[in-house]
């Protein structure tokens, strides 16, 4: 047994699971892994973050402050932070992905999941984003991710590293969008909110039917981010009509958000995050290894282009179409040179 099983174990017989069965839930993009526990008739799981690759602290406090809410976040049975190890109410196996998967309701699972994220806006409408510690998704954030395109998904399908101007220029665009967009209000913005980290709990009432995973990376920042992920998803299409149907009954929710302000920024936030999750896939292929993510990018472009058609990202869209023209919006070749 290594270090790290070692700690694993005292940190189970500490909790009280140390004699539980213990098998491989799932891995995720980062440095995470997840094992389900059980004990009797008892479920649970452990998370194991080891730092300092990973930290567990943003994911106990959103958590927590998730749950105050109202919302189904896993309730956390035992912590050590310091080691990266948490112990985690077991939401099950229903997955939107699952479910959906299996013949669920579609427009069902989508219009609970839209109603999360309105209900999720008006009790965080007194939240105080500073007294909470959580962080602005300021301009630096939104370049800091906007640039993996830059950084990472160019240099693979150009074959040579992005030059200082374009990559300034680039960084500029964006800096002006998000000023142009700035109407909109802010709320907590979980990050990745898509099918793969909801979860199908019918016996809980209204929105505590749609439990939360995997929002350690939250931050403060526009109402229209989340949306963006539950309609834009990466991993898998969403009708356009039943996109429609839901924006509608978003802004019906919040009658004093502009239409047109609010597609500006469904615009915008859509194609950054389509930019950086160019950028990340490639990433996770030529650095970690991981190639599978890259199947998705022909999907992500389709988003990324989609969102570009928006008039306010005109100047953005002129250079995509200059520095990365239709025949360069492919996948890269897996861990090789295009």
């Amino acid at each position: 047994m290594d270090e790290r099983d070692s700690l694993i174990a005292a940190f189970l017989a500490r909790a009280g699971w140390g004699d539980a069965r213990r098998g491989v839930l799932a891995g995720d993009a980062s440095f995470r892994r997840y094992d389900r526990l059980a004990r009797g008739g008892e479920r649970a799981v452990l998370m194991d973050a080891p730092p300092p690759m990973e930290d567990v602290r943003p994911f106990i406090r959103i958590d927590r402050l998730l749950r105050r809410k109202g919302f189904s976040a896993p309730g956390i049975l035992a912590e050590h932070a310091g080691a990266g190890l948490l112990l985690l109410e077991d939401l099950g196996d229903d997955t939107y992905t699952r479910v959906l998967a299996g013949g669920g309701n579609e427009q069902a699972l989508y219009e609970l999941a839209l109603d999360v994220l309105i209900q999720l806006h008006r009790r965080f409408a007194d939240c105080d984003p500073a007294a909470e510690d959580i962080s602005p998704y300021d301009d630096v954030a939104l370049l800091d991710e906007a640039t993996l395109l830059t950084d990472w998904y160019m240099p693979a399908v150009l074959g040579r590293d992005t030059p200082a101007a374009t990559r300034a220029d680039y960084c500029r665009l964006w800096q002006g969008l998000r000023r142009a967009t700035a109407g909109i209000p802010d709320s907590l913005v979980l990050r990745d909110y898509h099918v793969d980290n909801l979860m199908w709990l019918p016996d809980r009432p209204d929105v505590e039917a749609c439990g939360l995973l995997d929002f350690q990376d939250a931050r403060w920042g526009p109402v229209t981010y989340d949306l963006v992920s539950l309609f834009e998803d990466a991993r898998r299409d969403v009708p356009a009509a039943l996109t429609r149907r839901l924006l509608d009954r978003y802004l019906e929710a919040f009658p004093a958000l502009d239409p047109e302000m609010f597609a500006a920024s469904y615009a915008l936030w859509g194609a950054q995050r389509s930019a950086k999750i160019l950028g990340i896939f490639t990433r996770l292929d030529r650095r970690d290894g991981k190639p599978v993510y890259l199947r998705h990018i022909p999907r992500v472009w389709r988003w990324l282009e989609g969102d570009l058609g928006h008039p306010a990202l005109a100047p953005l869209r002129a250079w995509f179409d200059r520095e990365l023209p239709a025949e360069r919006r492919i996948v890269p070749d897996a861990a090789g040179t295009p």
